[in-house]
């Protein structure tokens, strides 16, 4: 199953067990991603998401990476998850809207099982919206949220594309983000990469003619740009700090990474 994160117990949706569900606080609850301090991101995202967080590169070394947006500088902690549970931002990533479903490859197959949370905090609200219809069919929501599922699936398959050239053309390299704190040492980011901008100017204008083709030279530079917001993530710890208890601000640590419905013969909810 992909990068789950704030997913605690990911069930495979199936319209015997989940026929009566409700799900409540839809698209208003956002406490389920308070503990994480970066989120997947896909590349037609780049341009929304440069204008508030910023975005780097993340994987294992020597393998492949894939992009983040980065929402705090301390461990387990998101800077746009209020005391209240709100997203403090204009735009909200797509792996965060599309909880608390999630796309799960089945093994040997081309298609994929949906998932759903069942420790989602609105999972069997009584005053929620129904999943399935008393005749097992998808309701106006669950067709939505498939929707949604299979678009950003498209949507990740691109971005592998994208990362995949940055990395044959050798543009991404290790870099530390340091977040500058009043009167405090810089917090330390570790374990990201991002593009070097001196790399990119000495490519050959074939390479860089394709990449503007292909739409990848403008996420080249929202990636560049995005990287000024580190400011905003400190001057947003700094404003949590500041309205945080003496016991919290003692707390500190580094950075760290991170279509057709139908139903099956076993009855989960498929997505092709």
């Amino acid at each position: 199953m992909a990068t789950l994160l704030f997913y605690e117990k990911p069930v495979p949706l199936n319209v015997d067990v989940h026929l009566k569900t409700r799900l409540g606080s839809l698209g208003t609850d956002a406490g389920f991603a308070a503990g994480t301090n970066s989120v997947p991101l896909a590349a037609v995202e780049f341009i929304d998401t440069a204008r508030e967080y910023p975005i780097a590169f993340t994987g294992q070394e020597g393998g492949a990476l894939f992009p983040i947006a980065l929402v705090g500088v301390r461990q387990n902690e998101n800077l746009f998850v209020t005391a209240e549970n709100r997203w403090d931002g204009r735009y909200i990533p797509a792996f965060v809207r599309r909880y608390p479903f999630v796309l799960a490859e089945k093994q040997g197959a081309d298609d994929f099982n949906v998932y759903i949370d069942e420790a989602y905090p609105g999972f069997g609200a009584a005053d929620g919206e129904r999943i399935f219809t008393d005749d097992g069919e998808h309701t106006p929501l669950l067709k939505q949220a498939l929707e949604f599922l299979g678009t950003y699936q498209g949507e990740i398959t691109r971005t592998r594309l994208f990362v995949e050239r940055l990395q044959s053309l050798d543009l991404l390299i290790p870099r530390v983000l340091e977040v500058v704190r009043n009167n405090e040492p810089p917090l330390v980011l570790q374990g990201f990469s991002v593009v070097d901008e001196q790399r990119l100017a000495a490519l050959g204008d074939a390479d860089l003619l394709a990449l503007a083709r292909d739409g990848y030279l403008a996420l080249i530079y929202a990636h560049l740009g995005s990287l000024g917001n580190v400011t905003r993530l400190s001057e947003r710890l700094e404003s949590r700090l500041a309205n945080a208890t003496p016991a919290a601000n003692e707390t500190m640590a580094e950075s760290g990474p991170a279509a057709k419905k139908k139903r099956g013969n076993g009855k989960e909810v498929q997505a092709d």
